[in-house]
């Protein structure tokens, strides 16, 4: 009973990464979806890990997570804090003095991430995180919030890469997927749940070298 106790302690969602957009796209479902998954963390005491801007989707997420009485982490390099103004409103903003700092940082601060709609650095942000686990540097679920079937190109794409084995099964990507915003937080502790001992947490100096 205890072993399983300990079990579902260490597999719990604490802390949630969000990658999204520092704009706000042009659904206004993007936003609407922010704002939603802001609210659901804040309420369940999840705490959001993000960009640090007060942008765009960025801004969106952060703010409702802190209007609901959520605990937030901004990262942000010191190049972007002008450009994407870093909000003063968090609980903690965490300045690094490049991109690579930043999302080690935010790695290790997260239990699970979740990508919203965003550009190529949401993009880039998310498929660096499904390489690790594809390669086993982690179990931390990885989900795409599917926001008005915002990520289907990606979806097929990797669909592709099956088909044509450069996915190969020994090294699958296991990504999760919601459609609707509620669906985020329990999909991701199902998933913590499920995943093995061992591989969740990466060390930090095999992360500096990643």
């Amino acid at each position: 009973m205890a072993d399983e106790q300990d079990q579902t302690c260490m597999n719990q969602i604490k802390t949630v990464c969000v990658y999204c957009g520092s704009g706000p796209g042009t659904n206004p479902h993007f936003v609407e979806a922010a704002i939603a998954l802001g609210k659901i963390l804040a309420e369940n005491g999840v705490s959001l890990v993000y960009g640090g801007g007060s942008l765009g989707l960025m801004g969106a997420v952060a703010k409702s997570a802190l209007d609901h009485g959520g605990s937030v982490i901004g990262i942000i390099p010191d190049f972007l804090k002008t450009r994407e103004h870093a909000m003063a409103r968090v609980q903690e903003l965490i300045v690094t003095p490049d991109m690579h700092e930043r999302k080690r940082l935010m790695f290790e601060r997260s239990d699970a991430f979740v990508a919203l709609p965003g550009g190529v650095g949401t993009l880039e942000e998310l498929v660096e995180q499904l390489t690790w686990q594809q390669l086993g540097r982690h179990t931390k679920p990885v989900l795409l919030a599917n926001i008005a079937g915002f990520w289907e190109p990606l979806l097929a794409l990797l669909a592709h890469m099956r088909a044509t084995e450069f996915i190969r099964p020994t090294l699958s990507v296991d990504i999760l997927k919601a459609e609707r915003v509620e669906d985020i937080l329990p999909r991701l502790r199902a998933a913590a749940a499920r995943a093995p001992e061992g591989t969740k947490e990466m060390a930090p100096e095999l992360a500096r070298r990643l």
